[in-house]
């Protein structure tokens, strides 16, 4: 049965500063929702006898009148969403800034010290023609200059050695780098999204698991962080030589984002890189989530103190349109070997430079960072009270989650925020996480935390 809530109202246009709040008070679901629910459902049934998709929707939004940090649903109903579209959505909804933005120019921005860029459609694509390029890349240096031979330009016609080598990509278990075929094989977070599709022989190795709080728990993570590099090492020598498929590339998250929000140390992202190095591969970082600001730097990986920037840096999300970043020796030789017909979305570009913009005026790297670490705090205090709920609170600026002790657990509190005009997301198997806009205050957080200290007193789901 729907529930009357106060739902949490709009934010003002102008300026857009997230502080004015209006009684909005409706039904979740409401009526337009139960009438639109029976149209999608029965055109699902018409066309495929299985609604299958239908029982995915949660709310129809009007995008429309979503303002802000504040998404609204076709019944009026106002949201605070601290999920943002799976980390898409930088400044909220119809920023001021973004509405203004087809009358200014275009801008670049890339990640310290990578000097090329190709732009893409979406992250899947992205991580994917990054593949081909560490793949160009890799097969240029065993060739060592030479143009292509005959033998290689007839034999990669049917797929055969030696125009079609034998590389991989090795990944990281509960990674998720996107669902086309080569991402896909590369993907480790959910089985639902490579079941029954054909995957390549290419290498896994464990991401760490570490133990909360991190303070309390130094030592073991250090030698989860050994246990995991170990096996990274031996993986890349195996494919070089039992499995003769030499590893060109590897690909990580900063932070594992669908797989449960997992992190790592500095530590770990410097080994692993000076370990691929060893190896003569590429070391790609997927900042598809991470990257455009939600974890206080533009770059996730900023925090890491790397010896030298990696070698490709994949964005989508946040950053408007997709693409990567990567350093002048892996720009392939030859045109139209990475190519497609936009390459990207061109206009995206054009909000994109709104964006860019808005968080430098109004210095939102800054305010992620702040309100991150007081969100952060205020959940560590929740979790203490609540200890035989939620464990594990963790995250970079407002980039963050913490886990319930079950996955039902989890996606009844889900359920109950919703209830009380709180947009919310899962990961992993028993993980909330959050995906603020960069425009998230404290305001914002304190709300986002009201809801939820109440959800956790009820104690029945």
């Amino acid at each position: 049965m729907a529930k009357r809530i106060f739902s949490g109202g709009a934010e003002k246009a102008s300026g857009n500063d997230g502080n004015t709040r209006t009684s909005i008070t409706q039904f979740i679901p409401g009526t337009e929702f139960d009438a639109k629910m029976k149209r999608v459902t029965r055109c699902y049934m018409l066309k495929s006898r299985r609604p299958q998709q239908a029982a995915s929707v949660q709310f129809f939004a009007d995008y429309e009148k979503s303002v802000g940090n504040y998404i609204v649903d076709i019944d009026g109903n106002a949201l605070l969403d601290v999920y943002m579209q799976i980390s898409s959505m930088p400044l909220g909804y119809n920023h001021p800034a973004v509405l203004r933005a087809l009358a200014d120019p275009v801008n670049q921005i890339a990640p310290p010290g990578l000097s090329h860029a190709t732009t893409m459609m979406c992250g899947s694509c992205s991580n994917e023609n990054a593949f081909k390029t560490i793949f160009i890349w890799y097969a240029e240096k065993r060739r060592n200059g030479a143009p292509f031979t005959k033998e290689e330009m007839e034999s990669c016609m049917t797929n055969q050695v030696p125009g079609t080598p034998r590389f991989s990509i090795l990944s990281f278990q509960g990674a998720f780098h996107g669902r086309t075929l080569g991402s896909l094989s590369t993907t480790h977070s959910k089985y639902i999204h490579k079941m029954d599709i054909p995957a390549f022989d290419w290498p896994t190795a464990s991401f760490p698991a570490y133990k909360y709080p991190l303070n309390e728990n130094v030592r073991e993570n250090r030698q989860e962080d050994e246990r995991c590099l170990a096996q990274v090492d031996e993986l890349l020598e195996k494919y070089k030589t039992e499995k003769r498929m030499p590893v060109a590339g590897v690909i990580v998250e900063p932070i594992q984002a669908e797989g449960g929000d997992n992190h790592a140390s500095p530590e770990f992202f410097q080994e692993l890189q000076r370990i691929t190095k060893k190896h003569g591969a590429a070391l790609l970082i997927d900042e598809v989530q991470t990257g455009g600001g939600p974890t206080g730097k533009m770059w996730c990986y900023e925090h890491f103190d790397l010896d030298s920037p990696p070698d490709l840096v994949t964005f989508s999300k946040k950053m408007q349109l997709g693409g990567y970043y990567h350093v002048e020796s892996l720009r392939p030789k030859q045109s139209y070997r990475v190519f497609n017909t936009w390459m990207g979305d061109p206009g995206k570009v054009i909000l994109l430079e709104a964006v860019l913009e808005t968080i430098r005026k109004e210095n939102l790297l800054h305010r992620v960072t702040t309100v991150g670490d007081y969100t952060l705090k205020q959940l560590t205090s929740l979790q203490d009270e609540f200890s035989t709920i939620m464990n594990s609170t963790r995250g970079r600026g407002t980039f963050i989650a913490f886990n319930c002790v079950s996955s039902e657990l989890r996606d009844a509190v889900i359920k109950k925020l919703l209830s009380k005009g709180i947009q919310v997301g899962g990961c992993g198997t028993a993980a909330i996480r959050l995906r603020p806009a960069l425009t998230f205050t404290e305001q914002h957080a304190d709300i986002f935390l009201d809801a939820l200290r109440s959800v956790l007193k009820q104690q029945r789901f």
